[in-house]
């Protein structure tokens, strides 16, 4: 069996991070380092592109279980796509029309796509995968999918259960695998029609792909990319080092010069928030976890929490400056109700609505109570989120003068996983589907995986999902979509129900040599790193 090598370049990079860290002598220090910056010149003519990132997939790159929803899928092609303004285009599409009673989708394909092995994509390969990734029954929910049938090589039809307005999402972000050649080691060592072939991935240390001869749309400018897979700290010290081109950082570093490269900030719909329990104790779930929450069930006490909390001084404080105020899950995105925002934060006027709901402090402990039940609950978020942590602790800081107490607990995904139901958990989302409100705020989703932990439901935001999801269009289904988070009336938003504070959206920050050209970036999704690769064939060198 042939060995794979570690990258000369990984080496140096852990070797330099030691050294940083205190280790070994003086005179290898020096030398060390000195190697270090020597090993990647960077020349502006480099064809070849190093970059850090933290993320690399745990189940690795096969679409059928989720790779390539939150960036480019590098490999693979997608029957549609986004622009960098997200309207819906094709990719290997050339054309899809919808039934008029909308249950329909008939797609036809490029006549001029290959796999980089050289065997043509067809509808077979279509078929092949959306029937593979219904099997696999993973995080790609095809359940709206009744069958997929090849009309001919270059015509394929999805028969849906019922009308749906995001079916669209699917098409973009489920990467098309070749029948051919898949087997059970596809996803560690993939094969597409996607501007990148793979080469080689050393699990935990770096994955090198190079240019697909044989893609069909523009060819990408670099023809080699090695993606290191560091944590921030080392990912940081291979900037210094001179040994990447581009690297992601949080926003602590964000103030650090490096000599020979600049900050690239990106906005992003990767946003953080509270989800509360939405009903009253009392019920569990099939697992035996606790359901519901005494006092966030009290609609008083979570509006009063959005209206006091101050989004700009969390971004100051925890974001460096560097992210915007969250006011849903989906801000900035065509399908935003701009009518959310509450513009300032507002601690008298969340103190005097707990008041008038019969919240007060009777024994002068600085805790609220109504009747017999005090104002505090537990506020879990992922240990090892050092962003989270902050925004939950800075949070419960500022809650305190208002007379909710809240006890800030990091745990892991099991412990946040058992606890979820019943107590406030600081979380993530933000994607290009707008079918993500639904996904969280939907009833039907109540307490299903990391959906609507809350168990949140409004009948007339059921009604307005119902509407968009069965609308003849994306386009046709904003309305309905804005009208779930606030309608005037009701919503899923702060002006209405408050099942969720959302926080901040948080920018995504990279150090980049200063001649990379990384394109028009799009507004990001949850998940820093990979989402940057979107446009992946734009990027270049600089004249």
């Amino acid at each position: 069996m042939k060995r794979k090598m570690i990258s000369f370049n990984v080496l140096l990079i852990l070797l330099f991070v030691l050294i940083l860290s205190g280790c070994g002598t003086s005179a290898s220090k020096e030398n060390s380092m000195e190697n270090a910056k020597n090993s990647n010149t960077n020349a502006e003519n480099k064809d070849e592109l190093v970059l850090a990132f933290g993320s690399e997939p745990d189940d690795g790159f096969d679409p059928a279980t989720g790779w390539g929803r939150y960036g480019s899928p590098l490999f693979q092609s997608t029957i549609l796509k986004r622009d960098d303004d997200l309207n819906i285009v094709n990719d290997l599409a050339t054309n899809h029309t919808i039934s008029d009673d909308k249950k329909n989708w008939t797609v036809e394909l490029r006549d001029d796509v290959k796999f980089s092995d050289g065997e043509p994509l067809t509808a077979s390969d279509v078929k092949f995968t959306y029937d593979k990734a219904a099997e696999a029954g993973s995080v790609v929910d095809l359940n709206v999918i009744d069958e997929v049938r090849v009309i001919d090589d270059l015509t394929v039809e999805f028969i849906l259960k019922e009308p749906q307005s995001t079916f669209a999402n699917t098409l973009i972000a489920t990467g098309i695998i070749p029948e051919h050649a898949y087997d059970e080691d596809y996803a560690t060592n993939p094969l597409g029609s996607g501007p990148y072939k793979f080469v080689q991935w050393d699990k935990g240390q770096q994955l090198i792909v190079e240019a697909n001869p044989e893609y069909y749309d523009e060819k990408p400018y670099f023809k080699k990319l090695t993606f290191l897979f560091l944590n921030e700290d080392a990912a940081f010290a291979a900037a210094q080092a001179g040994n990447v081109d581009i690297t992601y950082i949080p926003a602590a570093f964000s103030n650090q010069e490096v000599p020979g490269m600049k900050l690239e900030s990106v906005q992003t719909v990767d946003n953080r928030g509270i989800v509360f329990p939405y009903v009253k104790s009392g019920e569990k779930t099939e697992d035996g976890h606790p359901i519901g929450n005494d006092v966030t069930a009290d609609p008083a006490i979570r509006k009063a929490i959005d209206m006091a909390v101050d989004r700009e001084a969390l971004i100051e404080s925890v974001l460096e400056g560097h992210g915007v105020p969250a006011y849903t899950s989906v801000d900035g995105l065509p399908w935003w109700n701009s009518e959310t925002v509450i513009k300032d934060a507002d601690l008298e006027g969340a103190r005097k609505l707990l008041e008038e709901a019969g919240w007060k402090d009777n024994n002068g402990d600085g805790v609220l109570e109504k009747n017999s039940l005090k104002a505090e609950f537990q506020l879990y978020y992922l240990a090892e989120d050092t962003i989270r942590q902050s925004l939950a602790i800075t949070v419960a800081d500022m809650l305190k003068p208002l007379g909710i107490n809240i006890e800030v607990k990091g745990g892991s995904w099991d412990v946040i996983e058992r606890n979820m139901h019943s107590e406030a958990i600081l979380m993530g989302w933000g994607s290009h589907n707008p079918a993500e409100l639904y996904d969280i705020y939907g009833s039907e989703n109540a307490g299903l995986d990391f959906y609507n932990t809350g168990f949140y439901k409004n009948e007339t935001v059921d009604e307005y999902f119902e509407k968009a999801l069965k609308a003849e269009s994306e386009e046709k289904a904003l309305d309905y979509w804005k009208k779930a988070q606030w309608d005037g009336e009701t919503g899923l938003s702060g002006k209405g129900d408050a099942p969720w504070v959302w926080l901040v959206n948080i920018d995504h920050l990279y150090l980049a040599k200063e001649n990379l050209d990384i394109g028009n970036q799009r507004i990001h999704v949850h998940g820093h790193g990979w989402p940057a690769t979107d446009n992946i064939t734009d990027w270049k060198w600089s004249e």
